[in-house]
């Protein structure tokens, strides 16, 4: 079947749990209510749908080409950027003064699922450009912003990120590049980068690198890494395209997935330097990367949801199709569709669930970004600011690892047929792989939310969720049997992280095995609570809608899969918490020569 954008589903987000009238009404955004975000949205569908999902399947099959020093990408994708680019679709949510839109991150997410869900292997590219418009935008010179941030926010150019190196790999405190200062202010580059992202293509005229590398006799470690831009055409005083800069691809990978999207091995300085322009301060450029690596986070958190969101509509699509075997309860006469079955049933719901509870965990998180970066009060801003960085780990953690279950669950129920490529179904599954993994692990993410999240502040953070949590529950007791359930299910996953909280709080610094050792699951039972959170948010509105007489089936599915949510997900939560509080020991206990 061809991709539809859950539209309905992305608006009800947008409208009831991110509040866009409470973001309406911040300056700027005046313009950016309810109506614009149905127009922009339905907009961003029709181009997806029609012109960026039918390319998906093909491009898997014929992915991008490497050739000496170029790179041929899968038939269709030249053209259909050049739409996407004439289109604005990549200044959605950048400065107006460049050149962009100026919408909303909340709206801007909600249109990068539906760019990915049609097409990730294409999506990759304007993800690794928003990136590295967000470090000029915070870290660039005038000089910088000026040269560069127009033909970004345009498309008429893309960006990259430069960090992992063949001997470091998220451990970038072993980066060598190395830059070397020149009488004109600028640097020349030399060394090696691997997994660059749209490294090289054909898409645009110029490829704008953002690479860290050291500047001779700077400190050890990471605290000694700078940021450059290293263009591939150098560029003109005028603005022009001048010479080609002295980086080239060397060779693009053969991977498991996202198999069109050329991830290249680039080599800078082979031909006596590629020259470079400071971003920011010398030794700065791990905090600079930083910029762009959150931004980057949470995108590759939406590439999870997206990616579920196919993979459950395809299967949803087939199991309304196949037929094998009689219902067990007789309500067809003879062999039924799948659809039918029980299990199959469980397993399309527990994908549904899990991609709109981890769909609108990301749009309240949205809602915080856009509030912490543009709200007229400090105190408004900071308060959201704490939340929204205690979000960005959960949205890029748990919906990626959500993400491997939705897609293998779409594997499954197209049963032998899903092991068979001309399907479809086994790509989503290959293609969900890499999101745990790029970026920063699951590992990555989850020390990150431990030890700067929780037991920084000795989970006060975690603590303040926690009683907005218990306020939704309060809630829902004086609601439907529905609400009740719900009510119930998520007090108990909410002492459950509470008890975590606290477990990990306490070890981080007396015992960081311990605590260490529960970070992935910590994180994935604290995801599950905010997916799950939202989802009892969503079913409150819902009963409320129905009441009213508002699109019943709509409002019905969605009570009904927040009370799956609950029932059948979020009750995962104490077990983890045991495996938390009372497992650590045995993670470490076998000595490493038994392995």
């Amino acid at each position: 079947m061809s991709y539809q954008a859950p539209l309905k589903d992305m608006l009800f987000n947008i409208e009831h749990l991110a509040r866009i009238d409470q973001i309406a009404a911040i300056p700027g955004f005046e313009d950016a209510g309810l109506e614009t975000a149905q127009a922009v949205l339905e907009e961003c569908a029709r181009f997806n749908e029609g012109v960026l999902a039918p390319l998906n399947f093909e491009a898997d099959k014929a992915p991008s080409s490497h050739s000496g020093t170029t790179v041929t990408t899968s038939k269709g994708f030249k053209e259909a950027y050049k739409q996407y680019a004439e289109g604005g679709w990549q200044g959605l949510q950048h400065p107006t003064d460049f050149g962009g839109q100026g919408l909303p991150k909340t709206i801007g997410a909600a249109c990068g699922e539906i760019l990915n869900s049609a097409n990730m292997s294409f999506a990759l590219c304007p993800l690794l450009t928003d990136g590295a418009i967000e470090a000029l935008l915070t870290a660039g010179s005038d000089a910088l912003k000026a040269t560069y941030l127009d033909k970004l926010i345009s498309g008429e150019w893309t960006g990259t990120m430069n960090l992992t190196e063949p001997q470091a790999g998220s451990d970038l405190a072993m980066v060598r590049t190395r830059a070397e200062p020149q009488p004109d202010g600028t640097y020349k580059v030399f060394g090696t980068k691997i997994f660059i992202t749209y490294g090289e293509h054909d898409m645009a005229d110029n490829i704008v690198h953002l690479v860290l590398a050291r500047v001779a006799g700077a400190p050890e470690g990471v605290k000694g890494i700078s940021l450059f831009v290293v263009p591939k055409f150098l560029v003109k005083d005028d603005g022009a395209l001048g010479e080609r800069n002295d980086v080239y691809c060397v060779s693009i990978e053969h991977k498991m997935g996202i198999k069109a999207s050329p991830t290249a091995v680039l080599q800078f300085g082979d031909h006596g330097g590629a020259v470079g322009y400071l971003v920011g301060e010398e030794n700065r450029g791990l905090e600079y990367m930083f910029i762009m690596m959150n931004a980057a986070r949470y995108a590759v958190g939406v590439q999870g949801i997206a990616i579920a969101e196919r993979a459950y509509q395809k299967a949803v699509a087939y199991a309304k199709e196949r037929v094998q075997s009689r219902p067990v309860d007789g309500s067809v006469k003879g062999p039924a569709t799948i659809i039918h079955h029980p299990d199959v049933r469980r397993m399309l719901m527990t994908a549904r669930a899990l991609t709109e509870g981890c769909r609108a965990m990301a749009a309240t998180a949205a809602a915080a970004y856009d509030a912490a970066h543009h709200h007229p009060d400090a105190e408004v801003r900071r308060q959201n600011q704490g939340f929204y960085e205690f979000m960005v780990p959960l949205v890029k953690g748990y919906s990626t690892e959500m993400s491997l279950e939705a897609t293998n669950l779409g594997v499954q129920v197209h049963g032998g047929m899903g092991f068979i490529e001309e399907t479809g179904a086994a790509q989503y599954y290959r293609d969900a792989k890499i999101l745990t993994i790029y970026e920063g692990t699951t590992a990555i993410q989850a020390n990150d939310l431990v030890g700067r999240k929780t037991a920084r502040d000795g989970g006060q953070t975690a603590k303040a969720i926690a009683a907005q949590i218990e306020a939704t529950e309060k809630e829902l007791t004086t609601g439907s049997a529905d609400a009740q359930a719900v009510a119930a299910r998520l007090g108990a996953a909410r002492q459950a992280f509470l008890d975590a909280v606290d477990f990990v709080a306490a070890q981080a610094k007396a015992d960081p095995n311990a605590a260490y050792a529960a970070s992935v699951p910590y994180l994935l039972l604290t995801g599950n609570l905010v997916a799950g959170w939202q989802l009892a948010r969503a079913l409150q509105v819902a009963e409320k809608q129905l009441a009213a007489g508002q699109d019943s089936d709509f409002m019905q599915a969605k009570i009904v899969t927040a009370r799956f949510y609950a029932d059948h997900i979020l009750t995962r939560v104490p077990g983890v918490r045991d495996a938390i509080v009372h497992g650590a020991a045995s993670v470490t206990a076998l000595p490493v020569a038994a392995f």
